[in-house]
């Protein structure tokens, strides 16, 4: 079902929203392959080899499997991006501070739609919850990796949203708990166990999240915040 609220790229909303002071966006070289990282530290925001529509996933803290539209390019294009924001910012206003910069550089014009596509709901497992409720007044915060995601007054949305970026699924919050928690969970990747040289033994996502957080992901037809992409350009000289 569309929402009839679309989200307007107007020069009203570039200039209200923050921006960065400086930023360039150059095509990475074609020998990088898909390889892609990505770094926010210091109040600067720094990409490579990333395609619009990942550009568009920290954007937005959503999957990738919630983006529709938009020209094919979109995800075969590969570019680095460095911006530099005045003073120091946060992982989390840096991502945000994307979204003016994407409607200013690709002309990126979008609008959001609620609809309903596999994924998983983020729920209590039957144990309770083992995380410890924070008592820090300075966050949210977190540090995610392929294999870890380590927080600090971290509410279940924002949970879902990181653990919809590990799996490229959508993730839903079901659990109606508002506090906020701290807590280090650790996994091993798809097909990392068995005792091999070098391999620690983690169990996996979806067995750590139960045993470590006392939760558990169900997976089922969730109703989602989508993004539609009604249109983009390549980004000119910098």
């Amino acid at each position: 079902m569309r929402i009839v609220t679309i989200l307007l790229l107007c020069s009203g909303f570039l200039f209200s929203a923050p921006s960065f002071e400086v930023a360039t966006i150059r095509r990475s070289s074609p020998d990088m392959g898909t390889s892609d990282r990505e770094s926010f530290q210091g109040g600067v925001l720094r990409m490579g080899n990333v395609t619009l529509k990942q550009i568009v996933r920290y954007a937005y803290g959503i999957s990738e499997t919630q983006i529709f539209g938009g020209p094919k390019w979109m995800e075969d294009y590969r570019f680095d991006i460095v911006a530099k924001a005045d003073g120091s910012v946060n992982r989390d206003n840096l991502l945000t501070m994307l979204q003016p910069l994407l409607a200013e550089r690709f002309h990126l014009t979008l609008h959001h739609e609620t609809r309903t596509i596999a994924g998983y709901a983020l729920e209590i497992a039957k144990a309770g919850i083992r995380m410890s409720v924070s008592d820090r007044t300075d966050g949210p915060g977190s540090n995610t990796s392929q294999t870890s995601i380590n927080a600090f007054a971290f509410p279940m949305p924002q949970l879902a949203i990181r653990l919809a970026v590990v799996l490229q699924r959508p993730v839903v919050d079901m659990t109606g708990d508002k506090r906020v928690f701290d807590f280090n969970l650790r996994w091993s990747p798809d097909g990392a166990q068995g005792g091999g040289p070098g391999v620690t033994e983690l169990p996996t996502l979806f067995t750590a999240i139960e045993e470590q957080l006392g939760l558990k992901l169900e997976a089922r037809k969730v109703p989602v915040d989508a993004i539609v992409v009604d249109s983009a350009e390549l980004p000119g000289e910098n």
